[in-house]
């Protein structure tokens, strides 16, 4: 009979309880992960020159340039704080209204795109049409809508939206896609319908996960519709080009604080509010 006391199983050799304590990684595993980290430094290696990392040693000979370029924004010139601060609270209505139509058109994209919902034939042409809307940048897509609709806000509020509707309808199928099934099946045989299968077995288990991505979301249209302004959508970023255009660093600098207070602020506000969700 086999001695099951703990004396016995201390009393093994210090090698076969090492072979029991760490369990050994197969080889085709290894040699797996091998090829992921050769492809990763493939990749850099290939990418080198055409990325011109070459000139990283720029960096260090020419620092004195940016150095001066740099002091020039040591004085921040706040005369005219309260234009500046009524051309951030544009730009945060901008991020506001292209998060929110995002939000309610990327919902039944997002059931459009989940496999666990929709067949094979209506997923892929939708998950298509998503990735070319998430594929193009915001400024693409607004320097299209200036064209359309003219400068101003209402260009940055449809740039940010149809960007976004590809971003949303990805990350919310994925959260749908990753649902229990238990509850949405219980609802089947109830003898309900696919769209109360949805509202009632899907949205609430994904609904607290949705919010989270969609402060997230929204923290990031803030700084994207700051950018936007660049190429006349409206907000403080029209105002940033202005004036680095003009050489008028010590206003650019002021502006440059203001949108990263305001990028603070909100970012606070958000994990706070992130974290009650969950």
């Amino acid at each position: 009979m086999t001695d099951l006391t703990p004396s016995a199983a201390i009393s093994k050799p210090a090698s076969e309880m090492s072979d029991l304590s760490v369990p050994r990684i197969p080889l085709s595993r290894r040699m797996r992960s091998w090829f992921g980290w050769v492809l990763i430094v493939a990749l850099l290696a290939w990418s080198w020159n055409p990325a011109e990392m070459f000139r990283a040693g720029a960096l260090l000979t020419d620092w004195r340039n940016m150095a001066e370029f740099g002091s020039a924004f040591l004085q921040p010139n706040f005369h005219d704080w309260d234009h500046y601060l009524a051309d951030m609270i544009v730009t945060i209505q901008i991020a506001l209204w292209g998060t929110a139509l995002a939000v309610v058109f990327g919902i039944p994209f997002s059931i459009l795109c989940s496999a666990n919902i929709c067949p094979a034939w209506v997923v892929q042409p939708v998950r298509r049409l998503m990735d070319a809307c998430r594929a193009i940048n915001e400024i693409v897509f607004a320097l299209m809508f200036v064209v359309a609709v003219g400068l101003g806000p209402f260009a940055g509020v449809m740039a940010l939206f149809i960007h976004n509707l590809g971003v949303f309808a990805k990350l919310f199928s994925e959260a749908v896609e990753s649902v229990d099934p238990r509850p949405v099946e219980g609802i089947r045989v109830t003898g309900a319908v696919r769209i109360q299968e949805v509202v009632f077995g899907v949205v609430p288990q994904v609904l607290p996960l949705w919010s989270s991505f969609t402060l997230y979301r929204l923290e990031t249209n803030v700084r994207s519709a700051t950018t936007l302004g660049i190429v006349g959508a409206g907000g403080i970023g029209q105002t940033l080009y202005e004036s680095i255009r003009s050489f008028q660093y010590a206003e650019t600098a002021a502006q440059v604080i203001i949108v990263v207070v305001t990028v603070i602020a909100i970012d606070l506000a958000s994990a706070r509010i992130r974290k009650a969700l969950v």
